[in-house]
């Protein structure tokens, strides 16, 4: 009987409340569908093995290349993107520290958007984009594809964004530009900066 070493976190919102710019039924097959198999692949996987016992973010370090770094990457990514969104009503700027490592590394918060979808935008591929941190603290974006992580290059992962096709296609079919347009009203910077600790 397999255990159950890793869950599908619950969600802090609705299917529905980030309608119209991610829609019921994109969330219902992002997560419910995707993330789910995601997470059972894993559990699979790391039954009985040498990797039994470790946590996530250990599995993305450590795992070799192979199913169980890839179902790894794609469960702690999947889980970062679910927990950064919120309702467009409830976003709200960032401020404070992170704030000020933003305005340091990019010099306003618009030119780090405008780099981030730029680089979103252009990614060949399946993939994420992410905002992460050095060990002295500036920020960095870099593209990778499939379910790869920041962790494995020592850099922190503040912000996800899934440029898988299965994050937006029932949506925007082939415009991942409108779809990160969008993206960007929903994103809770509170719960990214939280992460800068």
């Amino acid at each position: 009987m397999i255990k159950f070493h890793f869950e599908l976190p619950e969600l802090g919102y609705q299917f529905g409340d980030l309608a119209p710019m991610m829609s019921q039924e994109t969330l219902s097959f992002h997560y419910g569908k995707h993330f789910r198999a995601y997470v059972d692949n894993l559990n699979q996987l790391v039954d009985g093995s040498k990797y039994e016992g470790l946590s996530l973010e250990e599995l993305v370090r450590k795992a070799p290349e192979g199913p169980i770094a890839n179902n790894a990457g794609q469960v702690l990514n999947h889980q970062l993107f679910f927990e950064q969104l919120t309702p467009a009503r409830n976003a709200k700027r960032p401020s404070g520290e992170f704030l000020f490592l933003i305005e340091q590394s990019f010099g306003s918060v618009e030119k780090m958007v405008e780099q981030l979808d730029k680089a979103a935008s252009s990614f060949f591929g399946s993939g994420w984009t992410f905002l992460a941190m050095d060990d002295g603290g500036e920020l960095k974006i870099l593209s990778l594809p499939n379910g790869d992580n920041p962790l494995r290059y020592n850099l922190k992962p503040l912000l996800a964004i899934d440029v898988w096709e299965h994050a937006y296609y029932l949506d925007y079919q082939n415009r991942r530009k409108d779809y990160l347009k969008n993206l960007w009203l929903l994103i809770n910077w509170h719960v990214v900066s939280e992460r800068v600790v």
